[in-house]
């Protein structure tokens, strides 16, 4: 493409409500420009940027057998409410009325229509397997959309469902999606993590993730220092340390005057806050449940809710406290009548510190014989310093963006939906599905912050809007106009992607905006072309070197190459 009199601007300036890396550059290299909050337009080079990445994901669906197919956005709600999902998705969903008044709903999955396109061509054992897929709208409406195309309410999703007559069947799908979204980002040269997740809405045996490890990023990874072990917070497990055995002290009613935060009592009666035990007043399915957690820790939502088998926890208001004898800011196990959930942890510590039930006063020396519960379990996060629940390393954690999934769904869609089939006995099973998510936008997010620098983006050459650009220095020298477009011509009949920035602009705004876009090798044609010389700079390299037109061919095949 030659620049002059093209769809092409950029900023100088950052964007002003943009909180990302990558939001910020694209919005300034003039990829995407907001039209509402988490809505954006992807503009010419932008969106040849992200019609690259689908292309990618198309070769390695195809290429593992799965058959694309498209499905609407807008959908009957009648699909969802046949999985009862109306009301787990909730408030995320949009919803709308035709002129008749029925209920629809702009897609944010797809499950239900996979599932009914399934029953098409299933009838017996010997129509499976098979898997088909989709890259198409999504709409969820975001509470919080932010960091740019990381947390939209408008996203391009690939979506894939595999189907099989069993288990068995179901894992060879799996393992062929999880090596086809291996080659996808190996392809796109992503630093990524696949880790254990939680299954959540959507539901299934397994779900893993596929995280991309940056500066910024919504979940946190947490990493082995001395195994391959990863895992999204959410599920990852505790491993407490065993701790010495002590003599259990008598129990001692203490004065805590105002001292509510367990932070606040450990300091006032000189207690390390790892010798504690918090409690945490909660509201899970209109019941008053109080979680016990050591002082240091943190109450993990996702454990706690697999625990109790509930979708939802949050905290209870004073009506629902007030039916039990717990005080807030002074809440504790002992004599305590509501439901009690502790951690697991708990039952390894002695001698600790925890509310007493009475306004102003805590007890010291409470050790677990002191008083009865009725579930226990892991439900905190994991801390940095933690125990590798698979080689007894140490943990760290680093951030990540997802940018894929896979899940292996089993048979909740197919048996709320009927999707059956006849085995080998003639006998009526249920279908067993796989579901494998990618998302379009994120990935190009994630590419950027994990490359760029003060000048702008560093695309890949698999996802650039163009492999190489041309320079022109001064478009008043005819000489110099002549080279550029025969090399551009050259280059183009070769099957290479060139941009060519013919615009009557200052060398150094040219270079500024070729640096911005990210494009992976710059050729400068400038006052040395009458010596049959040129100047090539690739993005990631600090500088330039001076080619002679003759070998200038062969030094960009085996760049492309490289």
């Amino acid at each position: 493409m030659k620049l002059k009199g093209s769809y092409f601007y950029t900023l100088r300036e950052d964007a002003k409500d943009e909180e990302s890396i990558s939001g910020n550059l694209l919005v300034r290299a003039g990829m995407i420009k907001k039209v509402g909050a988490g809505i954006y337009m992807y503009l010419p080079l932008g969106l040849k940027v992200l019609e690259k990445i689908k292309k990618i994901v198309k070769e390695e669906m195809d290429k593992a057998g799965a058959e694309e197919l498209l499905m609407p956005s807008l959908i009957p709600q009648e699909y969802y409410e046949a999985c009862g999902r109306i009301k787990s998705l909730g408030d995320s969903m949009f919803k709308l009325e035709d002129r008749y008044n029925k209920p629809y709903a702009l897609g944010p999955t797809h499950e239900e229509l996979f599932t009914y396109a399934a029953k098409n061509v299933i009838k017996s054992y010997k129509d499976m397997p098979f898997t088909i897929y989709q890259q198409a709208d999504k709409f969820r409406d975001e509470p919080r959309p932010r960091y740019g195309l990381i947390r939209v309410r408008e996203f391009i999703m690939k979506d894939a469902y595999s189907f099989d007559k069993d288990e068995e069947g179901l894992d060879k799908s799996y393992q062929t999606m999880r090596n086809a979204y291996n080659n996808i980002f190996d392809r796109m040269k992503i630093n990524y993590k696949i880790v254990k997740a939680d299954t959540g809405v959507m539901g299934g045996s397994l779900s893993e993730e596929y995280q991309a490890v940056t500066d910024i990023g919504e979940d946190i990874l947490v990493l082995c220092d001395h195994c391959d072990y990863a895992s999204n917070i959410e599920v990852s497990e505790v491993i407490s340390k065993d701790e010495e055995k002590t003599k259990d002290l008598a129990l001692e009613l203490v004065e805590t005057p105002d001292k509510e935060s367990i932070e606040d009592v450990c300091t006032y009666l000189n207690i390390d806050v790892k010798d504690s035990v918090k409690a945490l007043l909660m509201r899970a399915d209109d019941e008053l449940v109080i979680f016990f957690i050591r002082g240091n820790r943190e109450l993990n939502l996702v454990k706690a809710c697999k625990l109790l088998g509930v979708s939802e926890i949050n905290f209870a208001d004073d009506e629902l406290i007030a039916t039990s004898n717990a005080v807030p800011g002074y809440t504790g196990p002992i004599n305590l009548n509501a439901k009690i959930v502790i951690d697991r942890e708990i039952l390894t510590m002695h001698n600790f510190c925890c509310g007493a039930n009475k306004k102003g006063h805590h007890y010291k020396n409470a050790n677990v014989k002191d008083f009865k519960y009725d579930v226990v379990g892991d439900i905190v996060n994991v801390k940095e310093g933690d125990i590798c629940p698979v080689c007894g390393g140490t943990l760290y954690f680093k951030k990540g963006i997802e940018i894929g999934n896979i899940f292996k769904l089993g048979t909740k869609y197919s048996e709320k939906l009927g999707l059956t089939y006849l085995d080998e006995n003639n006998k009526s099973m249920p279908v067993v599905m796989g579901s494998y998510g990618i998302g379009a936008g994120r990935i190009l997010a994630s590419i950027i912050e994990q490359n760029n620098d003060e000048n702008g983006m560093i695309l890949p050459l698999s996802v650039a809007p163009y492999q190489v650009c041309i320079v022109i220095v001064d478009t008043k020298d005819d000489k110099q106009m002549e080279e550029a477009n025969r090399i551009y011509e050259d280059l183009t009949s070769k099957g290479i992607e060139v941009l060519l920035d013919n615009r009557d602009e200052r060398v150094g705004v040219k270079f500024k905006d070729m640096d911005l876009i990210g494009i992976p090798l710059r050729i400068t044609v400038g006052k040395k072309i009458i010596d049959n010389t040129v100047e090539v700079k690739p993005r990631r390299e600090k500088e330039f070197q001076e080619i002679n037109l003759a070998e200038l061919d062969n030094y960009i095949t085996d760049f492309l190459n490289k």
